[in-house]
């Protein structure tokens, strides 16, 4: 048993944040050898009990913060060295970065270099789970899936579908992709901490078959997820109109093929109407807010009043490559922005914790892995993060004079990035 010291965040059922000044996190290995959270709470109530025990290694880690890993809920590994191109919107940007790079993932060699760097990027910032996008190409799930596994991270990806509206290189057949799609999840769901995700890519890529057969698979294996795209962009929402002029929305194409439930998660969300909403709350479905990405490539704000108010699922993301930045501290603060926009209408403004929460527990929750992930609960799986809230000169002057949680947490929000990150440790079994 492990024994760490130091402040500790974690959160309650409700989403409200627990917090201890002098804290104490005991980890174990369970009968599988996955460590697991056996206890949270102040040191000076659990020490007596922990701290003696036979073998237990005491970790002191004074001025520290120990909170839950960063759950990154929609990003692109493929669009690692995509950040940054210069584009006038989403479809240009597709059109002259993302593909293009894209088109190189059919190389295995060139496809396991890039996930090594990307998986070495979200642990530096802190992120110890991630439901990611690979690309087309088979090849490209193989990569990130190994490179996953072989550092005991929980990671779900898939192969994207795209049979139509694709350059060559990138586009799939519509029957061989829904074949190697049924064959990477006998090879990889459920392997260690490793789940696939049905991926098509977004409504104006796939062919009606090619969605239909997604949504079959998505019947056939009900505990893999479902990931894709929806009501981004304008431009494209007019695009999908024209192909699918039958269905009621843009959400309603993939609702039509069965491909809305529970462990289904579409990024974006911002030009849903209230009948989008509703059916998403139905369905258990969840959404992926993207605030980098959304101001990056100007699509909109995710509207976080209406989400509540139909009850919304939804945790925060980075879409790396279209986001600016793997830190969830960068995203954080795109969050508050864009929540801040909304909210001081109505005289409100999202809240440090929740901020905090929709980044680790309540992207657990949205999706399907409340009480595994995304916390430091008992029982829990430890990956978890030792942030050094006096990582720099300034974040060390403004640490020290905050006076309450909301005050220190919002402090590393607005000041914060990957040096904020001292250790990511994630729950490998051994």
């Amino acid at each position: 048993m492990k024994i760490y010291r130091s402040a500790l965040l974690r959160f309650a059922p409700d989403g409200s944040p627990v917090y201890d000044s002098d804290g104490l996190l005991a980890v174990a290995p369970d009968a599988k050898g996955q460590e697991r959270v056996v206890a949270a709470g102040s040191w000076q109530a659990l020490q007596a009990q922990y701290v003696n025990q036979p073998g237990a290694a005491l970790i002191d880690l004074p001025g520290r913060l120990i909170a839950p890993g960063f759950v990154d809920m929609h990003i692109h590994y493929p669009q690692t060295d995509v950040i940054g191109a210069p584009a006038d919107g989403l479809l240009p940007w597709l059109e002259h970065y993302t593909f293009p790079h894209e088109s190189r993932f059919h190389d295995r060699a060139y496809a396991d270099s890039v996930a090594t760097f990307f998986l070495d990027e979200l642990l530096r910032n802190g992120v110890t789970t991630s439901l990611t996008f690979a690309t087309s190409h088979p090849a490209s799930v193989d990569a990130i899936m190994h490179a996953s596994q072989q550092r005991g991270m929980r990671m779900m990806a898939g192969k994207v579908l795209q049979d139509r509206n694709s350059p060559d290189g990138v586009r799939d057949d519509t029957e061989q992709g829904l074949i190697d799609t049924e064959n990477l999840i006998e090879r990889w769901h459920g392997v260690d901490r490793l789940g696939y995700a049905i991926t098509p890519r977004f409504a104006p890529t796939s062919t009606p078959e090619q969605l239909r057969g997604a949504g079959e698979l998505a019947a056939k294996y009900k505990d893999v997820w479902v990931h894709s795209h929806v009501s981004e962009n304008l431009d494209e929402i007019r695009w999908v109109r024209q192909l699918y002029p039958q269905a009621r929305s843009y959400l309603d194409v993939y609702n039509g093929f069965g491909l809305m439930r529970e462990r289904a998660v579409y990024a974006h969300c911002i030009w849903l109407d209230d009948t989008d909403r509703a059916l998403m709350r139905e369905t258990r479905t969840a959404a992926a807010i993207s605030p980098t990405s959304n101001l990056f490539l100007s699509s909109g704000y995710f509207d976080y009043l209406k989400a509540d108010a139909a009850g919304l699922m939804y945790g925060l993301a980075s879409d790396v490559g279209g986001g600016m930045s793997f830190s969830p501290f960068r995203t954080m603060q795109a969050a508050y922005i864009v929540g801040r926009e909304q909210h001081s209408k109505a005289g409100l403004s999202l809240k440090p914790a929740h901020l905090w929460w929709q980044h680790t527990a309540g992207a657990a929750r949205a999706l399907g892995l409340e009480g595994v992930i995304g916390n430091l609960q008992p029982g829990c799986e430890a990956d978890f993060v030792v942030i050094n809230p006096a990582c720099t000169p300034l974040l060390a002057r403004k640490t020290q004079q905050t006076a309450s949680l909301d005050e220190l947490l919002f402090a590393m929000i607005v000041l914060g990035d990957d040096r904020l990150i001292e250790q990511t440790i994630v729950s490998q079994a051994k």
